[in-house]
């Protein structure tokens, strides 16, 4: 999927050893049922940019509460690193389908930041 065609995006950059996170597993999901059920859209994984550009197609963005989880885990015991966050979701709302999310994520074994990027 391209990124220009997709309306959410992602990047991951591993701030402690400041190159990109490559290879890091995440799923994105919507809220459905009246705030009861998650429901997976999409499993992927980081490309060696620490990109995951189409995440979704322009037809299947519609308004909601969507969530991203990044398994944090796993992508530092694969680098023999301890952590402190098992895992990180990303929680945020879709006002109109029309609009573009690039939900960006900073991490280290110890600290995450995010925001809504362009």
């Amino acid at each position: 999927m391209a990124s220009q065609s997709s309306p959410l995006t992602t990047h991951v950059l591993d701030t402690a050893s400041g190159i990109p996170a490559r290879g890091l597993c995440l799923q994105l999901f919507r809220l459905e049922d009246r705030g009861q059920h998650w429901t997976e859209l999409r499993k992927s994984y980081t490309d060696p940019d620490g990109r995951c550009p189409g995440l979704l197609t322009p037809g299947q963005m519609k308004p909601g509460i969507y969530k991203l989880f990044f398994d944090t885990e796993n992508y530092w015991k694969e680098r023999g690193q301890e952590s402190f966050y098992p895992y990180v979701e990303i929680v945020f709302t879709v006002a109109k389908e029309t609009q573009k999310f690039h939900v960006p994520l900073l991490l280290s074994p110890w600290s995450y930041t995010t925001y809504r990027g362009s």
